[in-house]
């Protein structure tokens, strides 16, 4: 209905006439989907969906429900030329921004928890979600690096790179590699510590590394 909104208000309404139920726009998207890799032609209507409990694509026209006879790439068919997998490997290069003198800490950032993702812009809405996940930001540290920086464990540190400064919870354990601390990357804050840099080929970007220096506050 949105889409619909916006069409008429540009004129072009005619375009989007057939949008009059969720169910006739999926139709529309199955014809899409012909001759594709991701053909869905196959799926009878929402109706199916429902008692299937979801149906595994592709799902051409004429086939049959059943997943474990349509696993993709079993066959070793690939979506290409020649049905050959094709990969796309680069050297491997130097972090963009090492440690030194002044920033010593490599600073790692990823996922925190399963019940966050990304930066909470969905994750967040759900009072479920929110009550499974930390709600505080937290640094996990090795605990030798802790002892050499003062820090306790519950206590609070000070992280700063060349792009900005935040605080965290410490939290102390093995996993950690001495020399490197990590963040989630859940929390908003997190992000502005990081670098604005991106793969080449996939432009996939690269701030899940960067120099910090870290202080007892």
């Amino acid at each position: 209905r949105i889409f619909q909104l916006i069409a008429d208000d540009w004129g072009c309404g005619e375009m989007f006439a057939d949008w009059d139920s969720p169910e006739a726009v999926f139709r529309i998207m199955q014809k899409l989907s012909r001759s594709r890799p991701c053909d869905i032609t196959g799926i009878d209507g929402f109706e199916m969906l429902e008692w299937e409990g979801g149906v595994q694509w592709p799902l051409r026209t004429g086939e049959k429900v059943d997943c474990a006879e349509r696993r993709l790439f079993e066959d070793g068919q690939f979506f290409t030329s020649d049905g050959r997998a094709a990969f796309i490997a680069e050297k491997p290069v130097d972090l963009p921004e090492p440690v030194d003198v002044e920033f010593p800490i490599l600073l790692l950032t990823g996922r925190g928890s399963s019940s966050q993702w990304h930066t909470g812009t969905r994750t967040e809405k759900s009072d479920v979600l929110r009550k499974m996940h930390p709600s505080r930001v937290y640094v996990e540290m090795h605990p030798e690096d802790a002892r050499e920086l003062g820090a306790s464990v519950s206590g609070r540190v000070s992280i700063h790179s060349r792009r900005g400064s935040m605080e965290a919870d410490v939290f102390l354990t093995e996993t950690i590699q001495r020399g490197q601390v990590f963040l989630p990357m859940h929390f908003k804050e997190v992000n502005a510590l990081t670098l604005e840099v991106f793969d080449p080929v996939s432009r996939q970007p690269g701030y899940k590394a960067c120099a910090v220096q870290v202080a007892v506050v």
